[in-house]
């Protein structure tokens, strides 16, 4: 090994680690709450807003793995998916079952 593999290796791995798992599990929680704030926003019959949802969501899980890898740090990408989750999940909830009590 060379020395500068040496002064990468623990730091680096642990960063894209960090980004792996923000993008996977962080974007797939962002995903499921963007879908279920979709469908229940959208003014067509509930079978075709939750089709027309899940079929967006794919769209929405590819953009938000490529966003955490394209943000400066795996904090801003833990940071963002994590707001926008809750954010949107806030929204679902609002507007659900949960918002008429």
């Amino acid at each position: 090994m060379n020395r500068r593999t040496e002064t990468v290796s623990a730091r680096y791995r642990w960063a894209v680690a960090s980004r792996v798992a923000a993008a996977a599990l962080g974007g797939y929680a962002l995903t499921s709450a963007a879908t279920v704030a979709l469908a229940l926003l959208w003014p067509i019959p509930k079978a075709q807003a939750v089709l027309a949802a899940t079929m967006l969501s794919f769209t929405l899980y590819t953009v938000a793995v490529l966003w955490a890898f394209a943000t400066p740090s795996a904090t801003r990408a833990w940071g963002g998916m994590l707001a926008g989750t809750a954010a949107l999940a806030g929204v679902a909830w609002l507007l659900g079952a949960g918002g008429a009590a």
